[in-house]
């Protein structure tokens, strides 16, 4: 797998885990199936279901050039997070593997939920988890500003519209007879957890530099620890390493139009 997670936790406030990018052009290959939109594809493989097909579709390759370039008047950050989004949907996935994982939206800059996932227990959905994932170089500043304010707002019901628009669509996908019923009888104060993960440099890379990242989480969202999700990645340029790595996944796109010319 291109990523390994490692737990980590502040007692009482949250728990997650940090990401280790193995294999990037590996992860690269990946990005460029679900720009493609090969997302499912992908999904097999890293729920160790299925390989990398040789065959590709025989379109999506423009659109896919899209998603990883910066055009003109475009920002690299809008790029850049729909690629760490990618990334994030990767790392659930190795987290979780029984988890119902929303696929990447296929838009950059989308302003709806950068990520949902559904965790089943025993007795069925145990969370429902929100998430926000920011590709940033001030982490802890993009985290007050933009992230708790997002939690806040899914705290008090006033996107719960979204929110179980995006749970039926997803259990829609799933096994799930009825998932409208299902959705219904969600006791959502119950079941709602929250998932934040952001790119981080070496101030934010030790326990005391993530303490102080995440410092006010368990304020914003109450309850148990369990509610309270946090992830990073830790890189030295993270504008550098983004970019390299959507070349990478436009090489990898460029070649697999190729092949299906063949």
């Amino acid at each position: 797998m291109p990523i390994s997670i490692t737990p980590v936790a502040e007692k009482d406030c949250w728990s997650g885990s940090t990401w280790t990018v193995e294999d990037e052009d590996e992860l690269a290959e990946l990005i460029a199936r679900v720009a493609i939109g090969q997302s499912r594809t992908v999904e097999r493989i890293l729920q160790a279901t299925g390989d990398l097909p040789a065959s590709y579709p025989k379109g999506g390759f423009e659109g896919a050039r899209k998603l990883l370039t910066v055009g003109t008047g475009d920002k690299t950050y809008h790029r850049d997070g729909w690629v760490f989004q990618v990334i994030a949907w990767i790392a659930a996935h190795r987290f979780d593997e029984n988890a119902l994982i929303r696929s990447p939206q296929m838009i950059k800059a989308d302003k709806g939920l950068d990520g949902l996932i559904i965790e089943f227990d025993d007795d069925g959905i145990a969370h429902v988890v929100i998430c926000e994932e920011k590709a940033t170089e001030h982490p802890r500043q993009k985290v007050k500003s933009q992230v708790w304010p997002e939690f806040e707002q899914f705290e008090t019901g006033a996107r719960d519209n979204e929110l179980v628009a995006s749970v039926t669509s997803l259990l829609e996908k799933s096994d799930d007879p009825n998932p409208d019923q299902t959705v219904a009888d969600i006791l959502w104060k119950e079941k709602r957890a929250y998932r934040v993960a952001v790119t981080v440099g070496e101030k934010h890379a030790s326990p005391k530099g993530r303490k102080s990242l995440f410092k006010g989480y368990d304020h914003k969202v109450l309850g148990d620890v369990d509610r309270r999700r946090a992830e990073t990645l830790v890189l030295d340029d993270v504008r550098e390493w983004l970019d390299d790595l959507a070349k990478k996944a436009l090489v990898a796109i460029n070649d697999a139009e190729v092949k299906s010319l063949v």
